[in-house]
């Protein structure tokens, strides 16, 4: 018996915030940030909650996974950028979807929040294999996001994407996984306003310390490096050849990172999948929503083998290899 993912699902707000309408913000240009990052456009909620994202979401991954929300055991939530600070935003979503049988929780990882959840998910359901989990991976970047830093505010974006995960033919589903972290340097990439240490309504605290800060050149040292160890693990862990691997889908974060990270993996671009340009990094979100749109699209087939690997604030990272 091994864990897999029933269904998937993805939802993205109607606001599109293209390169050229940064330009009018910002002293940027759409060659910079497409050069830099490999992003054209990214969605911006507009009256849409974080909760209303990640419920629309759950909503398509329960209905292709054949699943009734009074049939969830487990709702995962990983994210930052929830409605509220209490309760979870797990929770929000239990309640929309009526979903009352389960336990609820969000957890924090940042834009390894998906993978951490499918492996807390895949924990459960080998303890106990009638369980059925909905991992949701969801943000509102734009909500932490310093509109005037043109460093930063080109490359997030918002949006939702999720899984339900249960039990699978043994030839299918979660052959290896593995999740870590990285403390050590984990000012390189933060958001210190908000907690008890930097809390609200405090007017000695600078505006800035409420939006993501970030040491680029430095991160994308580590998250390279980091991508790569944990590919290797799962791989290494499940004993194949990489050449056998059919997908790679890699957290959304940068274009000169995936490529790094495939390059280095002897993985060919044309098997790695890529939606960057259409929605910018969405954190937790990313990972989900390229799996969605690959599934949607019929590029993922039966026998597939996947691999999806991702690297966060933190340090966080992890991968997670799957039999579709």
């Amino acid at each position: 018996m091994r864990a897999g993912i029933l269904g998937t699902g993805s939802h993205l707000p109607k606001k599109k915030l293209t390169n050229h309408d940064l330009e009018k913000m910002v002293e940027t240009s759409d060659e910079w940030i497409t050069t830099r990052s490999g992003i054209k456009e990214r969605r911006i909620v507009s009256g849409e909650t974080w909760s209303f994202l990640a419920t629309e979401a759950s909503k398509k991954a329960l209905e292709m996974a054949k699943v009734e929300p009074g049939e969830l055991d487990l709702i995962i939530g990983a994210t930052f950028t929830a409605d509220y600070r209490l309760p979870a935003g797990a929770c929000l979503v239990q309640e929309n979807l009526k979903a009352y049988k389960a336990a609820a929780f969000d957890i924090s990882a940042a834009c390894t929040g998906f993978i951490y959840g499918l492996v807390i998910a895949e924990k459960f359901i080998k303890d106990t294999p009638t369980t059925k989990a909905l991992v949701i991976g969801a943000e509102v970047l734009s909500s932490v996001t310093n509109w005037k830093d043109r460093s930063t505010c080109v490359l997030f974006g918002d949006g939702a994407g999720a899984a339900v995960i249960g039990k699978v033919k043994k030839e299918r589903g979660i052959i290896a996984s593995c999740i870590k972290s990285d403390p050590q340097v984990w000012d390189l990439l933060c958001v210190l306003g908000g907690g008890s240490a930097y809390p609200p309504r405090n007017n000695e605290i600078p505006d800035e310390e409420y939006y993501v800060k970030m040491k680029g050149h430095e991160v994308f040292k580590y998250a390279v490096r980091h991508m790569v160890e944990v590919a290797r693990t799962v791989i290494e862990m499940a004993n194949i050849s990489v050449n056998k691997i059919d997908w790679l889908i890699p957290h959304q974060a940068n274009i000169r990172i995936i490529n790094m990270v495939a390059q280095k993996l002897g993985i060919p671009i044309e098997k790695v999948y890529i939606n960057l340009q259409k929605y910018g990094n969405t954190s937790a979100a990313t990972v989900p929503i390229a799996l969605d749109e690959a599934v949607r699209e019929g590029a993922i087939k039966p026998g597939h083998l996947i691999l999806l690997d991702a690297f966060g604030g933190g340090f966080t990272y992890g991968a997670v290899l799957i039999r579709w």
